[in-house]
């Protein structure tokens, strides 16, 4: 007898199986353990609460089927009609034993005889190797021995951590789950774009949408739309955010929709601060305790400078939005286990010089030292000489150095900070108390225990001295003494980072204009833009204070910014406006043009706005090499703004020095910045302050109370935010006509069975390029060109230029990000012969045509394509659609010298498969063009594909040479082989 699912007896039916289910994957010693041991099954309970759900609606399509009056019992047909259940029961069955590590859980004693919380004790495990271990492996440590349920995380993966010192150098692979994940809004778009798709797939598939959904908590913070349109003026903050609003009230809406349709998941509102400041003043736990179980904050971000966290001893680093969106649906990172550089700090930074300058010379080391994939951990004595905000500036520039972060372990002067910030004496109690039980805190007035190593650099911080960076390069550092000389340098070498190849009797020209009905003037070296701009300084009260007071003695000698050079001021949060406030140099600032323009990444992600017409026609009619200095981390060629070919990294208080001086082109120890008002020459040393000085205001300004004021009404919002409505929906409703948000294609056609290997064959090359492509270079952030294809396709839907915004903005519309893939206008591609644009020759006619337009041509003929690169692929930020776009423009695979690391893992994410060339050889060495066709030899099963296995590329001009696989882990080949990591949690999610 069958009956249909609408009777009692079929609901009769479910709530027996759901408690059978329950039964068999909860038993009695799971169900009732005690709250406190409970939070390293917590992802656990939640998988399996999915399971039971899932096991529900499959359940409900097939107990049609069942005999109701059989005397067979109700268990014995569910295991005889549902044939799921013993993959659950063979997926969960160790769900029903005990902790691994249940024997080191230990209570954290709390003054007055109750207890802060329990935890999983390091020092109880009895393994010497784990004193000798760096800080920054203990938290990997630590999250595995918490984590460990023998599926996700095994023992085994505890003792490759444990074993460190032996297991790093072999590369092996452990997993590894992020207390939280960060994200900021040009790739938290994409981001919850992605996710809301993945839920429109879940349902045309017929699984449980609600799967899609954060599992751990995931911070938002709108902080990177911003754009500098209004300057030198008391109304700029109000003035930008308006038109920030206007240009960007879809993509707003969408992330509050974000923020009510997902669960976990905190907003911040535009306005309040850079994501990394935010992160450092109020997000950033230290410690958790989350239901009584105590354990390290451990954070991945979707934007690279995730590492200015390390800062405060929250292990953090920088990912792909891909990789983030796995981590928030509950799948572990895999990742090779690092080997960490120790770098020691001795004495103190001299008189004058900055944590900017501490950080340009630290950078400059590491990447010569070589520390790519690998974590850098600081410590010596020179610890208790740098206050957190000057380690918070050396962890920001992780990504700029190459390792995947800079870590700094807790300290009196982390628990200082901390208290500064505003956060409770209990809640700092709690964090070094649970630290030091831990072994994770480190206590310099105590005899150190010696860590090790897997290499070693040291660096006596007196001898550091005032330095930028640049012209296209952060690590290009530039001693501030030899800056001229190098700026000459520039002029006459060869087009490169450090050269513009300006003919000799060119570089004495000067393009006079009128600027506002005055008389002005530009030669190459001449600075139009100088911004003291979020993220790496503006966390650091020293040099922010040290800016103000340049301005103060500038102004008092009677020396002013010309008012051509545009100039600006963006906090990294409200407490940098209190403080500057509080001290009087606002006021001072204000004077010199830096009127504060907006809370936000502006200048040095390329929001810098337009120049003044009259400055932007003199630089392009005489072709002036025009110079932008800003105090930001990033400077990459067509980043800044595209008529600044030369950008300088420099401190904030030397920002407002460069202002004043109005050139790059000056010897600062020897030529005077400018005429003061009684007629005298004014020198560097008359407005730089010293040491003592900034110290003092430092003292006398920045208070806890500034802290607790900023960040008590963070997420309320501003009116403007306030009054954006959104649907309550817990699906998305597209809409086709919109510009900014877009279905992306991934999911089209998805059906469950995996693609599987996908080989390349008969490829034709799409670009061929040298070192050093950055991110920028493939996927820009900055402003959209008004010939290119995305401005084409804007135009065509009635979007005037001026509201074209930036491609950044427009992360979370397919059309737009594909048409802008490899559309830098500095993009120097090796088929082109020497001109440099966003385009590429179409091998088989020989037309030149945008890089778009010949992909879209190859992907019509059916023609797969393929991209040449040279070493350092993919440096710069962490960019997911620098690998959404190449796939969706029909790039199966870049064959490079070297990889970034993100950019790598976001590429497998995508699918496309990442190869290097074998040492010493490159595309010029092999003696390819780029107008050959490749194939690449693959296995055809990807169990015959191995982690860093040679395959045989050949072309049809019959070279062949090997290359390198990079797919590094076991888990990147399951992403492979499932088309990519967002199909590979689908299926996955479904299947449970």
């Amino acid at each position: 007898m069958y009956i249909s699912t609408s009777s009692s007896a079929a609901s009769s039916f479910l709530r027996a199986a759901s408690s059978y289910t329950r039964s068999r994957f909860f038993p009695s010693s799971l169900r009732n353990l005690n709250p406190a041991s409970s939070s390293a099954l917590n992802n656990q309970r939640s998988t399996a609460s999915v399971v039971v759900r899932s096991f529900h609606s499959s359940a409900s399509r097939w107990c049609h089927r069942l005999d109701w009056r059989s005397p067979i019992s109700l268990p014995a047909q569910i295991r005889a009609f549902n044939p799921v259940i013993e993959r659950f029961q063979k997926h969960f069955a160790t769900m029903a034993a005990e902790h691994p590590f249940k024997e080191v859980l230990t209570s954290l004693p709390k003054p007055g005889g109750v207890e802060f919380g329990k935890f999983y004790s390091l020092p109880a495990l009895n393994d010497p190797r784990i004193d000798k271990l760096p800080y920054s492996i203990r938290i990997l440590l630590e999250s595995a021995v918490r984590n460990c349920d023998n599926f996700q995380v095994k023992k085994e993966d505890v003792e490759k951590i444990i074993d460190w010192e032996n297991t790093s150098p072999k590369q092996v692979e452990i997993p590894f789950k992020p207390a939280r994940v960060l994200l900021q809004d040009f790739t938290g778009v994409p981001a919850v774009v992605d996710l809301a798709c993945m839920r429109d797939a879940m349902n045309k598939l017929g699984s449980d949408t609600s799967k899609i959904n954060p599992l751990v908590p995931v911070d938002l913070v709108i902080d990177h739309s911003v754009q500098v349109d209004v300057t030198r003026s008391e109304n700029a903050v109000q003035e930008n955010m308006e038109l920030e609003f206007r240009r960007n009230k879809e993509r707003f809406s969408f992330l509050k929709w974000g923020s009510t349709a997902f669960h976990n998941m905190l907003v911040v509102p535009p306005g309040s601060g850079i994501v990394h400041q935010v992160n450092l003043e109020y997000l950033g736990r230290v410690v958790f305790n989350t239901n009584g179980t105590l354990y390290p904050d451990s954070v991945v971000g979707t934007d690279s400078h995730t590492t200015m966290i390390d800062g405060l001893g929250v292990a953090g680093w920088g990912v792909g939005g891909i990789e983030a969106e796995a981590a928030m649906l509950g799948q572990p990172m895999s990742m090779v286990l690092p080997g960490v550089v120790g770098f020691k700090l001795s004495r103190k930074l001299r008189n004058g010089v900055t944590a900017t300058d501490l950080v340009l010379t630290v950078t400059q080391m590491l990447r010569k030292h070589g520390v790519v994939g690998k974590f850098v951990e600081f410590y010596g004595d020179g610890m208790g000489e740098l206050s957190l905000a000057d380690r918070a500036t050396i962890a920001n520039m992780s990504p700029e150095y190459g390792a995947t972060m800079g870590f700094f372990p807790v300290d009196h002067v982390t628990l200082q900070y901390l208290r500064l910030t505003g956060r409770s004496d209990e809640t700092v109690a709690m964090i070094e108390s649970y630290l030091r039980a831990n072994k994770m805190f480190v206590d310099y007035k105590e005899p150190q225990q010696e860590r090790v190593y897997s290499s070693y650099l040291e660096l006596n911080l007196a001898e550091v001295e005032p330095c930028v960076s640049g012209p296209k390069r952060p690590h290009d550092r530039v001693p501030l003494k030899e800056m001229k000389a190098d700026w000459n340098s520039c002029l006459n070498n060869k087009v490169g980072f450090k050269g513009f190849a300006v003919p000799k009797e060119a570089q004495e020209k000067v393009a006079k204009f009128s600027f506002h009905g005055k008389p002005a003037e530009l030669k190459h070296g001449s600075v139009v833009i100088t911004a003291i701009t979020s993220c790496t300084n503006t966390s650091n009260p020293s040099v922010m204070l040290g800016a103000g007071l340049v301005a103060k003695k500038a102004c008092e000698l009677g020396l002013l910014v010309k008012p051509w050079i545009k100039t600006s001021l963006a906090p990294g949060s409200g407490v940098v406006t209190k403080y500057l406030l509080q001290s009087g140099l606002q006021e001072y600032l204000n004077k010199q043009g830096f009127h504060i323009v907006g809370y936000g990444c502006t200048t040095c992600i390329g929001n810098s706005g337009e120049l003044d017409e009259s400055v932007a026609s003199a630089i392009s009619e005489n072709d002036i090499i025009a110079a932008a200095v800003l105090s930001g981390n990033r400077n990459f060629e067509g980043r800044v703004h595209a008529l600044t070919r030369a950008n300088y990294l420099a401190s904030p208080p030397l920002v407002v020095a460069y202002a004043l001086a109005g050139t790059v082109d000056i010897d600062f120890d020897k030529e005077p910045i400018g005429t003061g008002k009684d007629g005298k020459s004014i020198f560097f040393k008359d407005i730089w302050p010293s040491s003592e000085e900034v110290a003092e205001a430092v003292q006398s300004s920045v208070l806890p109370d500034m802290f607790r004021s900023a960040y008590q009404a963070i997420t309320k919002g501003n009116p403007m935010w306030n009054q954006l409505q959104v649907p309550s929906s817990t699906l998305y409703t597209w809409d086709p006509n919109s510009t900014y948000i877009h279905e992306p294609p991934y999911f089209k056609n998805m059906i469950m069975d995996p693609p599987g290997v996908l080989g390349v064959k008969d490829a034709y090359c799409l670009l061929n390029f040298g070192d050093s492509i950055t991110t920028d270079h493939i996927s820009p952030a900055g402003s959209i060109h008004k010939d290119s294809p995305a401005a084409k396709f804007l135009l065509d839907r009635g979007v005037e230029r001026k509201d074209f915004n930036s491609y950044g903005s427009r992360r979370g519309n397919d059309e737009v990000m594909a048409r802008g893939t490899f559309a830098n206008i500095r993009l120097v591609n090796k088929l082109l012969n020497g001109e440099v644009g966003p385009k590429t020759i179409h091998v088989p006619t020989g037309e030149k045509l945008y890089v778009f337009d010949a992909a879209m041509r190859y992907k019509d003929a059916g023609h797969d394509t393929i991209v040449l690169a040279g070493a350092e692929y993919g440096s710069g930020s962490s960019r997911d659609w620098a690998a959404k776009g190449p796939m969706l423009l029909g790039v199966k695979a870049v064959i490079a010298k070297s990889f970034e690391r993100i950019h790598r893992s976001n590429l497998v994410g995508m699918g496309i498969i990442p190869l290097c060339f074998k040492s010493g050889e490159d595309a010029d060495t092999l003696g390819l063009t780029g107008h050959e066709r490749y194939t690449i030899d693959l296995p055809n099963k990807i169990s015959d594909i191995r982690p860093g296995q040679d395959v045989t590329v050949t072309t049809n001009n019959g070279k062949s040479f090997t290359c390198t696989v990079r797919f590094d882990t076991e888990v990147e080949l399951a992403y492979f082989n499932n088309g990519g990591i967002l199909p590979y949690v689908i299926r996955n999610l479904i299947k449970l």
